[in-house]
Parts: C-alpha cells; structure tokens; sequence
C-alpha cells in the first residue's frame, strides 16, 4: 500500500497572507497548520510534510516544533542543504528529511535537487542525518546519474520529483514524461533505494502516479489544501487515499 504524506505547507500560506507581521501562530491567529495537520491525521493520513523555508514565507519554526510535540505519525521535513537547516533538524529530529533546492524567486520548490553537481554538501548533510538516525530523503529529478549518486550516498529514501510529468499532463510530452518516472522508479528499487514521489500531483493525474512501480510514498499538499476549502480536511485526505487505491 502506498502511503500518504500530507504537506501542509500551503494552509500556513493562507494564514501568512494575513498575519505575516504578527509573529504568533494558533489562537484567533487562523487557519493553524498543526490543526490542519492533526485532522488530515485523523482521516488517515500516514505522515505530514512541511518545507520551512529560508525566508520562512509560510511555515515558521514555531509550526515545526508544535507539530513535533503534537502529531502521532511521522514528521517530514523539507529543507535546503545549508548549515543553519542541518543543524535545526538535528536539534528538532524528525522523522526523516527530504533535501530540496531552495530558490527565493521561486512560489513553490521548482525541480529537483542536483545531487551531482553538489555532491559534497549533500553528502555532508546525509551523513549527518544518518548518524543521528534521522531517515534522508533527496528531492531529485528521474535522471539516472542523480539516482545512482543517491544510492552511493547512502540516502535510503529518494524522492522522485512529478512536477515536470504533472506540468506535461495537457500536452504530448505526458506519456515520455509518465515514462521517465517509471524508469527512475525501476532503477532506484534497484539500487535499494525507497521510492517516494511528489510536486504536482492532483486528484486526476494520481490515476497514473499510483501506477509507477515500487512507491513506497506520495507527498501531497496543493492539491488537498485546495480540496479542503471546498469539502473540509476529512474528505479531501479520504478521497485522495481512495483514488490512491484505485478506488474512484
């Protein structure tokens, strides 16, 4: 069974489009991330996701450490690969980590990280998670040498990144990009690696991501935060799990 990460990243959005000036998350201060987070739990979901980001533009560390002290499942944690965030995490110690580029110009995390060309930070940054028993994650694209590089690493997990295939899905380059997934997917289980995928998948185009072989996770966040205005958190993790099984 594929297993459902929720990413709350974009409710904190909504809340920072507000209060970003005021500094304090929960109380009146709406809508809070940890009770998004905490009723996606309790319609399912396996895990949650966030990216704190080095602007912090949406979530904040307080949301992180209140998520830590709250949630039962596990914590993921987006980061850039940067001294100041290496050593956040090995203070906070999520669950796991997902290494991600990090570009101020960009809204949301655009491509996947290039592991070949910044081999020793990653490495640096792997290392130490692994020695403190932290699970890493890399964010990359479905290209061989990035996976391959993976696996040398010593990251357990990779990400796979599905923005490139879910920007396709309209056009002629969906099927060569469906294709590219399901290659980096095959040759990843290879090498040992768990294959966790996300960016940009919906509620459509999960029909043919649940499809790719050997997924171990989906990471998910737009797409159920956009749901969730329309048909609340419940429903939307529900029906996302539901379609992730083929079920709708």
């Amino acid at each position: 069974m594929i297993l459902l990460g929720v990413n709350i990243d974009h409710c904190a959005t909504v809340r920072q489009a507000r209060y970003r000036e005021v500094g304090s998350c929960g109380g009146a201060i709406e809508p809070d991330p940890v009770t998004f987070a905490l009723a996606a739990e309790r319609a399912g979901a396996d895990g949650i996701t966030v990216h704190l980001r080095e602007d912090r533009r949406h979530i904040q560390e307080r949301d992180v450490q209140r998520l830590r002290e709250s949630i039962a499942t596990r914590l993921n944690l987006e980061m850039a690969c940067t001294p100041e965030m290496t050593a956040f995490a090995l203070k906070l110690r999520p669950d796991s980590v997902c290494l991600v580029p990090e570009n101020r110009r960009e809204v949301t995390t655009e491509g996947g990280l290039d592991i070949v060309g910044n081999r020793e930070r990653v490495a640096a940054v792997v290392d130490a998670m692994n020695a403190a028993g932290i699970i890493t994650s890399l964010f990359i694209d479905p290209d061989e040498p990035q996976i391959e590089l993976s696996a040398a690493l010593r990251a357990p997990w990779i990400e796979l990144h599905t923005g490139a295939y879910a920007n396709a899905y309209g056009t002629p380059r969906r099927a060569a990009e469906l294709q590219r997934l399901r290659i980096g997917a095959v040759r990843a289980h290879d090498l040992g690696l768990a294959v966790n995928a996300g960016h940009g998948i919906n509620y459509v185009n999960i029909a043919e991501i649940r499809t790719l072989p050997h997924l171990h996770e989906l990471n998910i966040g737009h797409s159920i935060v956009s749901r969730a205005l329309f048909t609340g958190v419940d429903e939307a993790v529900r029906e996302m799990q539901a379609r992730m099984r083929g079920q709708r």
